[in-house]
């Protein structure tokens, strides 16, 4: 089979792989009829991660079909369409029990796809613990806007609307307008906040938050007054929002989410950090602010599925460019380029 395999900092290709089998009782195989890519991917292509392994091959997202399956899988058979979660879970140890899949004690559990395990950005990939691990796809669902849920959707919902204490009738700025920051603008609607305010440098993206509900948009390039004082009409009597969600990653906009914080308020980091960061707790500590961070643990997916389902959950913005698997170097270079090609996550078709 063809895999996207990544060898080394900087380095990635296309190349031959054995096709997966089952090996334990408890796995699937499953035949990728899509699959995309993640901005973790690009942190380990750039060496951020250095737990990835040269000759591993990524990806951690997709659709596909149920190509066989171990003896103890009940839940699916062959020939099932199937949603891949990004985290694996064993089901039985103290944290997946929790619902916290993303902290799983097995060694076979918890981020492994694309990381320590063989990924999705192939034509085969083995599903351990499948049971636990994929969703069945509703029938006659559009699969290429469901792709989004395998990933970004539950990310934003959980590491940073449902952390940062989303509730009716709360302020919320969301730093970042990316595949993940839209994610959490899509699900904090959910939760009814009366301001959701974007903020980004790139003013495309800035124009999809508000097709997608964002209540108002601040570039910070064009904030002269600085950042704080652009936003300060948005969130009412106290010093700063409810909630701000950091979803980019980086220190300087970690360093804007602790400008923009109310008293009382909450910071859910959902950005992954390749260095370290400032924090200002000498400022914070007294103003009863809340930091969250975690990994997505995937278990709200399935009520994520019935709302995609019932069309209450509209993906369709997020996907802005089609590949073949045969263009997987393509689809990486336009989206490790987004601010010249305006990509927000790609669908790579097998």
């Amino acid at each position: 089979m063809k895999a996207l395999v990544f060898n080394g900092v900087g380095k990635i290709a296309l190349e031959d792989r054995p096709k997966p089998q089952v090996q334990d009782p408890s796995d699937a195989v499953i035949k990728l009829t899509r699959t995309t890519i993640c901005g973790s991917d690009l942190h380990i292509i750039q060496g951020h991660v250095p737990t990835v392994e040269p000759g591993r091959v990524i990806g951690h997202e997709g659709v596909g079909v149920v190509e066989s399956i171990g003896k103890d899988v009940k839940k699916f058979k062959v020939g099932d369409r199937v949603l891949i979660a990004c985290i694996t879970s064993c089901a039985t140890c103290s944290f997946c029990k929790q619902g916290k899949f993303g902290l799983c004690n097995s060694p076979t559990g918890g981020w492994r796809l694309g990381h320590t395990h063989d990924g999705t950005q192939a034509e085969y990939v083995r599903i351990l613990h499948a049971d636990a691990s994929l969703h069945a796809v509703p029938k006659g669902v559009d699969e290429r806007s469901l792709l989004v849920l395998s990933d970004i959707i539950p990310t934003g919902l959980e590491v940073g609307v449902l952390r940062g204490g989303v509730k009716p009738g709360c302020s919320v700025a969301i730093v970042g307008a990316g595949p993940v920051g839209l994610a959490a603008l899509l699900t904090a609607q959910l939760y009814s906040p009366s301001i959701i305010v974007m903020i980004d440098k790139d003013e495309g993206r800035l124009k999809v938050a508000k097709r997608m509900g964002a209540t108002h948009t601040v570039n910070p390039d064009s904030a002269k007054s600085g950042l704080k004082a652009a936003t300060k009409e948005h969130h009412g009597e106290i010093d700063g929002f409810d909630v701000v969600i950091e979803a980019v990653g980086v220190p300087a906009t970690f360093s804007a989410c602790q400008d923009l914080v109310g008293k009382g308020g909450a910071i859910a980091n959902v950005g992954v950090h390749g260095t370290k960061v400032d924090l200002r707790l000498e400022e914070l500590w007294g103003r009863g602010i809340q930091i969250t961070m975690a990994l997505v643990n995937t278990s709200t997916l399935p009520m994520l599925m019935k709302l995609f389902e019932a069309g209450k959950l509209n993906t369709k913005e997020m996907i802005t460019h089609d590949f073949k698997f045969s263009e997987m170097l393509e689809a990486y270079n336009t989206f490790g380029k987004a601010s010249e090609t305006g990509a927000l996550k790609v669908n790579i078709e097998m």
